[in-house]
């Protein structure tokens, strides 16, 4: 885990949520971008398991989400700069 997945599972046991759902919370949120999402959201007042583990959930689909963003626009940028040399040439 972590430095930010270790305080967030801090913060969750600190709050009063099962260490074990916790940690399982903690784990799946290991970046710090993740972890930080579900800090915010834990501090923004008190939320069910189930509604912990929904915004878990959504957490990991944004992330998807913007990794598969990223990974797009670089291969676009790869096949522009693969036109751009084929232009050159001729």
């Amino acid at each position: 885990m972590t430095d930010k997945s270790i305080e967030l599972y801090n913060l969750m046991v600190r709050r009063g949520y099962p260490e074990a759902f916790s940690e399982l919370i903690a784990r799946e949120l290991s970046t710090e971008f993740t972890a930080g999402r579900m800090m915010g959201y834990i501090l923004r007042g008190e939320h069910t398991l189930e509604d912990v583990a929904d915004e878990m959930l959504a957490i990991l689909s944004d992330r998807d989400r913007i990794r598969d963003k990223h990974q797009l626009e670089y291969a676009q940028s790869k096949i522009n700069e693969l036109y751009r040399d084929i232009n050159s040439e001729e």
